[in-house]
C-alpha cells in the first residue's frame, strides 16, 4: 500500500509558450503531464486527472497523461493513495507531477532488478488495457483479446489487482455495447479478485441500466459512508441511485440523492454533471406534476448549457420543450422547437451528428424529429394546415438521412392529417407512401435481427475465450496446489487418503459444476435463439397479412366504390391497429383474438357477401378469459377457408367458427367450410402457385412448433376434408390453458 505523499507541481515552459498561450487563451487545448515519485522517477499508473469542466482521464502505464482543457481551468490530479492537488492553467504547458516519499524505492541492486521486472510486468499489463479502451468503440473483437491478452500471463499466483482490473475493464466494455448482463458478471468477479469503490460504481450503473434497481441500491447505498472516493466518482455515485430511485417511483429519495450529487458537482465545477443532474431533478419534479419546480430546474440546466456548447444546449432545450408538450403548452414548445431547429442549422455537420448523444439513442436531436414534434403540437391544436409543411419536410429530412423511423412516423401522420381535412385522395398516397416505407423498414429490421444474431455469437466467441482463461488460471492454481499437497504426503503418509479423497471431491464437484453451467449455458442460448426466430416470425406475418387485405381497397377503387373503399379503410384501420399492438405478443387474451377474427371475417364477408354467410358460435360455458392464444394464429386458416374454397364454390357457401370444451384445461377451436375442398383447390393452381408455398402457413407451422417447444405443446392444429366426397374443410386446433 502507498503511503499518503506530497505532490510537488513542476510546470514546464517552453521558450514558446507564452506565445502559444496567446492563441490559445480562447479554446480548448490538449494538457500532457505525467506523474512519477521524485526520488526514484517511477511512473505512477492509474491517478485520476480532471478539470473542473467536467474532462476526465487516468494515466497510463508510463505514468502518462493527456487531457482537454482551456486557460483558466482547474486541474485536479487525484488518488485514493496520493494527496489530492489542484493546479490552474495557465498556457499550454506539459504539467509533471511530482509525488515525494513515494515508495517505488529500493536499497540495493538486485531489489531495484526485482523491482523494475515486477514493474515492467505491471506496465505490459497497463498498456494492453489501454489498447483494449482504444477499440472499445470501434472493434470489439480486437478490444476483448487485449484484455485476454492481460489475463493471459496472470497464472496460477496472478497479481489480483491485475485480475480485478482486467476484468472491470472487460466489464465497461460490454456495458459501452449494451450487453448488460455480461458487464454484470464481470464486475462481480472483478470485485471478487479485489474490492474496489470504482467497480461498485459500475456494477450499480450497470445494474440500473439492466433494470435491476433494488440490486443497484444494494450495492451502492454503502459507498455513501467511503470517504476515499474522488469527487467525480462521488458525483456518479449519487447520480446512480437517483436513477434507480426515479425508476422505483420513490421521488423523494431520487430528488435528495440528485441534490447532494448537484452539491458536489457545484463546489468542484463539474460542469456535465451540474447540467445532467439539473435536468434530472427538473424531471423528477415533472413527474410529481410540480410544474414550477421542474421549470425552474430546467431553466438552470438550459443556462449551464450556454456555457458548454450549442449542441447540448439544443439537447436540453429539446427536454423543456418535451415538458411544455407534456404540459400542453403547445405554443411554448412550438417557439422553442423552431429555435432549436435555427440552431442546429448552424451547427456544423459532425456537431449534428453528434447533438443527441447523451439523451437516448431512440430520441436522437435531428431536424426531422424536430420538425415532426412540431408539426404535432400544431395537430394537438387542431391547426392542420400549419402542420402539413412542418411534416413534409420532416419526411424530406428523413428520407436524406436514411431515417425510416421517423419517415414512417411522419409518413403515418400526414395521412391522418389528409384524411381529418377530407383530402382522401392525398390521404390515399401518403398512406400508400406509408406502406411502402414500413416495407423498407421491415426489410431493415430482418437486417439489424440478422447483424444482432453474428454480434451475439462473437459475442459468446469471445467470453468463452476469456472463461477459457479462468479455467487454466483455475487449473493451475488446482496443480499447484496438488503439487503442495503431494509434498505433504511424503512428509505426512497418515493424511495420504484424506488429502486423496478431498482432491477427488473437489475434481467432481468442479466437473458436476461444469456441466450444470454449460447445460444451463445451452438452455439460455436456445431459449433465445427461439424468441429471435418468434420475433422474426411474426414480424414476416404483418407485411403478409397488410399485402392480403390491401388486396380488398384495391378491388373498390378499381370499382370506383369510393364509399366502400372509405368505409372498408377505416374499418381496416382499426383492424391494423390493434394487430400492430399485439404483433410483439407470444401470447394475448382469447377474447380479443376473437374481436380481431370477427373483424376480419366482417371485411371479407363484405366483399364476397355473395359467395358465403358465416356463423361464430362460442359456447356460453366456456370461460375464454382464461385462455391465451398466440396473436394471428387463427387468421391464415380462415383466410384460406375464404379464399381457397368459398371463393370459388358456385352456390353460396359457409363459414362456421365454433369454439368447445374438450377438458378443464382444454379448448377446440374448429373452422368449417363447405367449399371445394383441399384437392379441388389444389387443381385449380397455377403451376408457379404449385411451386411455392403459402408463406402465411408455412410461418403459422413454424410458429406452432417453436411455441410447443417453448410451452410445452399448448397447441394442437389438425386439417380435415369436411365431407366424404372431400368437400369442404375443418380446421381442428386444440389450446391448452397456461
Amino acid at each position: 500500500m502507498i503511503q499518503k505523499a506530497y505532490i510537488v507541481v513542476l510546470v514546464l515552459l517552453t521558450s514558446w509558450s507564452t506565445l502559444a498561450q496567446v492563441g490559445n487563451t480562447k479554446g480548448e487545448m490538449v494538457i500532457k503531464g505525467s506523474v512519477k515519485g521524485k526520488e526514484n522517477n517511477v511512473p505512477i499508473s492509474g491517478v485520476q486527472v480532471s478539470t473542473n469542466k467536467g474532462a476526465f482521464t487516468t494515466t497510463n502505464a508510463l505514468g502518462e497523461f493527456s487531457i482537454k482543457a482551456s486557460v483558466g481551468d482547474m486541474l485536479i490530479v487525484e488518488s485514493p493513495e496520493l494527496q489530492t492537488v489542484r493546479y490552474r492553467i495557465k498556457s499550454d504547458e506539459d504539467v509533471d507531477v511530482r509525488v515525494e516519499g513515494y515508495e517505488g524505492t529500493w536499497s540495493s541492486r538486485k531489489q531495484k532488478r526485482e523491482v523494475s521486472s515486477s514493474r515492467s510486468g505491471l506496465d505490459d499489463h497497463q498498456r494492453l488495457l489501454d489498447s483494449a479502451n482504444v477499440y472499445k468503440k470501434t472493434n470489439l473483437e480486437k478490444s476483448i483479446d487485449f484484455i485476454a491478452r492481460s489475463m493471459e500471463p496472470l497464472g496460477s499466483t496472478g497479481n489480483k489487482q491485475e485480475l480485478s482490473s482486467s476484468l472491470r475493464t472487460l466489464g465497461e466494455i460490454y456495458m459501452y455495447h449494451e450487453q448488460y448482463d455480461l458487464a454484470i458478471t464481470n464486475f462481480k468477479d472483478a470485485l471478487a479478485a479485489q474490492e474496489s469503490n470504482k467497480t461498485k460504481v459500475l456494477l450499480g450503473k450497470a445494474y440500473v441500466l439492466n433494470g435491476n434497481y433494488e440490486s443497484a441500491i444494494s450495492i451502492l447505498e454503502p459507498l455513501i459512508m467511503e470517504r476515499n472516493m474522488v469527487p467525480y466518482q462521488r458525483v456518479e455515485l449519487f447520480e446512480a441511485l437517483g436513477d434507480a430511485n426515479k425508476e422505483l417511483s420513490n421521488l423523494k429519495d431520487a430528488q435528495n440523492y440528485y441534490q447532494q450529487g448537484l452539491i458536489i458537482a457545484e463546489k468542484n465545477q463539474i460542469s456535465p454533471k451540474e447540467i445532467d443532474l439539473n435536468s434530472k431533478i427538473a424531471d423528477a419534479f415533472a413527474v410529481e406534476n410540480r410544474a414550477i419546480e421542474a421549470e425552474g430546474f430546467y431553466q438552470n440546466s438550459l443556462n449551464l448549457s450556454k456555457q458548454v456548447a450549442p449542441e447540448r444546449l439544443i439537447q436540453e432545450s429539446e427536454k423543456v420543450a418535451d415538458f411544455y408538450n407534456q404540459k400542453n403548452r403547445y405554443d411554448d414548445e412550438i417557439q422553442l422547437r423552431k429555435r432549436n431547429l435555427d440552431e442546429l442549422e448552424q451547427l456544423p455537420k459532425n456537431a449534428v451528428a453528434s447533438a443527441g448523444q447523451g439523451i437516448s439513442t431512440r430520441d436522437t436531436v435531428t431536424s426531422q424529429r424536430i420538425n415532426y414534434k412540431i408539426a404535432n403540437a400544431y395537430i394537438a391544436q387542431d391547426k392542420l394546415d400549419e402542420a402539413i409543411p412542418y411534416l413534409e419536410k420532416s419526411i424530406i429530412e428523413a428520407d436524406r438521412d436514411d431515417d425510416l423511423v421517423v419517415q414512417k412516423d411522419a409518413t403515418r401522420k400526414l395521412s391522418e392529417v389528409y384524411r381529418y381535412k377530407g383530402d382522401y385522395t392525398k390521404a390515399l398516397e401518403s398512406y400508400q407512401d406509408y406502406v411502402a416505407v414500413v416495407d423498407s423498414l421491415y426489410v431493415r429490421k430482418e437486417q439489424e435481427i440478422s447483424r444482432a444474431a453474428r454480434f451475439n455469437r462473437e459475442i459468446a466467441n469471445t467470453q468463452n475465450r476469456i472463461s477459457s482463461l479462468e479455467q487454466e488460471r483455475e487449473l493451475s492454481q488446482s496443480k499447484y496446489n496438488l503439487a503442495l499437497t503431494e509434498q505433504q504426503l511424503y512428509e505426512e503418509t497418515s493424511k495420504r487418503q484424506k488429502w486423496i479423497i478431498y482432491s477427488l471431491i473437489f475434481g467432481i464437484a468442479s466437473m458436476a459444476l461444469t456441466a450444470f453451467l454449460y447445460y444451463r449455458s445451452n438452455r439460455q442460448q436456445k431459449l433465445a435463439n427461439n424468441l429471435l426466430a418468434l420475433k422474426s416470425l411474426r414480424t414476416q406475418m404483418n407485411p403478409h397479412f397488410i399485402f392480403n387485405a390491401l388486396n380488398s381497397v384495391n378491388n373498390y377503387i378499381a370499382k370506383s366504390d369510393e364509399r366502400s373503399a372509405n368505409r372498408f379503410l377505416s374499418e381496416f384501420s382499426v383492424l391494423m391497429r390493434s394487430v400492430l399492438e399485439n404483433s410483439e405478443e407470444d401470447f394475448i387474451p382469447l377474447a380479443k383474438e376473437l374481436e380481431l377474427l370477427e373483424l376480419y371475417v366482417k371485411l371479407e364477408h363484405s366483399r364476397f357477401s355473395d359467395k358465403f354467410d358465416y356463423e361464430i358460435d362460442v359456447d356460453n360455458k366456456i370461460d375464454i378469459d382464461a385462455f391465451q392464444i398466440p396473436p394471428m394464429l387463427l387468421q391464415p386458416y380462415i383466410e384460406n377457408a375464404i379464399w381457397h374454397g368459398l371463393r370459388y364454390k358456385e352456390e353460396k357457401g359457409f363459414l362456421k367458427i365454433g369454439i368447445r370444451q374438450v377438458t378443464n384445461d382444454m379448448l377446440e377451436i374448429r373452422i368449417e367450410d363447405n367449399g371445394i375442398g383441399r384437392k379441388k383447390s389444389a387443381e385449380l393452381k397455377t403451376t408457379n402457385q404449385k411451386k411455392q408455398k403459402s408463406k402465411g402457413m408455412g410461418n403459422i407451422q413454424k410458429r406452432i412448433q417453436i411455441l410447443n417447444d417453448m410451452y410445452k405443446n399448448r397447441v394442437e392444429v389438425s386439417i380435415s376434408d369436411l365431407n366424404n366426397d372431400q368437400t369442404g374443410t375443418r380446421v381442428s386446433l386444440k389450446l391448452k390453458k397456461q
